[in-house]
């Protein structure tokens, strides 16, 4: 009888370890990331009114909440104003980009977004423009995407391609399939009032979701 309860109870709890392992398996299958550039310390761009790492936030956190209304995973590098980095660290930076990449390791993503905003000496420049590593086939692919979908989405007047890199640290070291999306130009006028606003925010973000949605449709048996 003890034998038997002790079998039974070794069978209830191995099942319950399967069924963990298939649940966790199958949220690494789904899991997106999604960073906020800058935070903390490191504001980013800034100008009179705004702070980059401000509206990389509010925009990666609108993304988020795209995304699993779509059914998907998503784990954000930050949820609240701070960098990843060690208080009094005598090299914020570096240790802050080299804890995004731990980060994404970790988490074994579909893809990774780095949420930006841009900026530029001639104030007449603007519009959205997404990044991939240069040798990344699937980067991309992905950059693509959703380039596309923010310059149909966002009505840009002068619509960007996406742009190959090979110098910027995330794209250069993280595992996996990454995009910069600078969202926007800071430093024009017409371009940061608008990115100062919920809705336009809003907008942005379901622009970058269904980019996501339509790359992993089309690669949807590859990955």
């Amino acid at each position: 009888m003890c034998m038997g309860v002790l079998l039974l109870a070794g069978v209830f709890m191995l099942s319950r370890e399967v069924v963990h392992v298939v649940a966790q398996n199958q949220k690494a299958a789904k899991t997106i990331v999604v960073d906020a550039g800058h935070g903390g310390d490191d504001p980013g761009m800034v100008t009179e009114t705004l702070r980059e790492k401000d509206l990389n936030l509010e925009i990666a956190k609108r993304l988020k909440n795209y995304l699993e209304k779509a059914g998907y995973y998503v784990e954000m590098t930050r949820t609240e104003d701070k960098g990843l980095y060690e208080p009094g660290s005598k090299n914020q930076k570096a240790q802050d980009m080299q804890n995004r990449v731990a980060f994404i390791g970790e988490k074994c993503p579909l893809l990774t977004v780095s949420i930006h905003q841009n900026s530029y000496p001639d104030s007449a420049v603007k519009g959205p423009q997404v990044f991939y590593y240069a040798d990344s086939v699937e980067g991309e692919k992905l950059a693509k995407c959703i380039q596309d979908c923010m310059n149909e989405k966002l009505q840009v007047e002068s619509p960007r391609q996406a742009k190959g890199n090979t110098t910027y640290y995330l794209l250069k070291k993280s595992p996996g399939t990454l995009n910069i999306v600078e969202c926007g130009f800071m430093t024009n006028p017409k371009e940061a009032e608008l990115l100062q606003k919920e809705e336009y925010q809003k907008k942005v973000a379901e622009a970058v979701g269904q980019g996501i949605q339509e790359y992993l449709s089309q690669n949807a048996n590859s990955l």
